[in-house]
């Protein structure tokens, strides 16, 4: 059985299950911003993503000749992590490898994941360290699902989704459960965008992004609204299945992407992949805010 634990302060709680350190609750006004992981639409709330992000040809994948079989998004979701430290408003988390996960994964490795609130929001930081001696190849995201509507009197369709700056984006197309690099277009994410089912037909919108980056999820019929921003993560991902009608949107921020249409499976040439040199660091954050 998995444990969890909680941080709060005057305005806001978040609960955090010890299994893929998880962020499962986020409630503030009396409302729940996390989806609540429904298994009739999909039984997660906000996973994260590690050593991969998205789905490998095969589900393998081939490193210095050898073959390794791992599912979509890794197994990290999935893993049991250890409470580090915890205060009132803060908690980390780690995974660290073993002789499990070098049967999927052969690096040694350290993932450490702290929540931290502060005001109306809570901040995510990562630290990947690569505890062995060789070059380690990895990606990572996050990929919280928050409740939209946010309240019973609203409808999905009431919402849209903000972009922060308004401005166009570079977006890549998916074919089936890989990406298109040769497909890219304009994504036309220089002004609000609408949520409607049919919006996620092709499965997650993805872009490009770099710098400063929000999203919001809003309506013009409430004052309830969620926030996710960053400083220079590589790619976003937009989703909600369909043509399930599920009440939530995922905003995923990653440091990767699925296999390519034309990839060779070999890891050392899977595009969108970072490289963390022996004992070295990889830290990134994102944050979440509400009203």
């Amino acid at each position: 059985m998995f444990m969890s634990v909680t941080i709060t302060n005057d305005f806001l709680e978040a609960t955090i299950n010890e299994k893929g350190a998880e962020l499962v609750s986020l409630r503030a006004n009396e409302i729940e911003y996390i989806w609540q992981a429904d298994p009739q639409y999909w039984g997660r709330h906000a996973p994260i993503l590690f050593p991969f992000v998205g789905r490998l040809k095969d589900n393998q994948y081939s490193y210095q000749g050898k073959t390794y079989p791992i599912g979509q998004h890794g197994f990290a979701r999935d893993k049991e992590f250890k409470v580090l430290e915890q205060t009132k408003e803060k908690v980390t988390l780690v995974l660290t490898s073993d002789e499990e996960t070098k049967k999927v994964y052969p690096f040694d490795f350290s993932l450490t994941v702290s929540y931290e609130i502060w005001g109306e929001g809570v901040r995510i930081r990562f630290d990947v360290e690569n505890t062995g001696e060789e070059e380690m190849i990895f990606a990572l995201g996050g990929h919280p699902a928050f409740n939209i509507p946010l309240t019973d009197e609203l409808q999905f369709d009431d919402y849209f989704i903000a972009f922060s700056p308004q401005k166009s984006r570079v977006k890549i197309p998916l074919d089936g459960p890989f990406t298109n690099l040769d497909q890219k277009t304009i994504g036309q994410t220089n002004t609000n965008i609408q949520l409607s089912r049919g919006l996620f037909k092709e499965d997650a919108l993805i872009y490009e992004t770099r710098g400063l980056n929000a999203y919001t999820l809003g309506s013009e019929e409430s004052s309830h609204s969620v926030t996710l921003a960053y400083n220079n993560i590589p790619y976003v991902g937009l989703w909600s299945p369909y043509p399930a009608e599920a009440p939530f949107v995922c905003i995923e921020p990653w440091w990767g992407f699925a296999d390519t249409v034309d990839s060779n499976g070999r890891l050392e040439d899977k595009e969108g992949m970072n490289r963390l040199a022996g004992n070295e660091h990889f830290k990134t954050e994102f944050s979440i805010t509400v009203s």
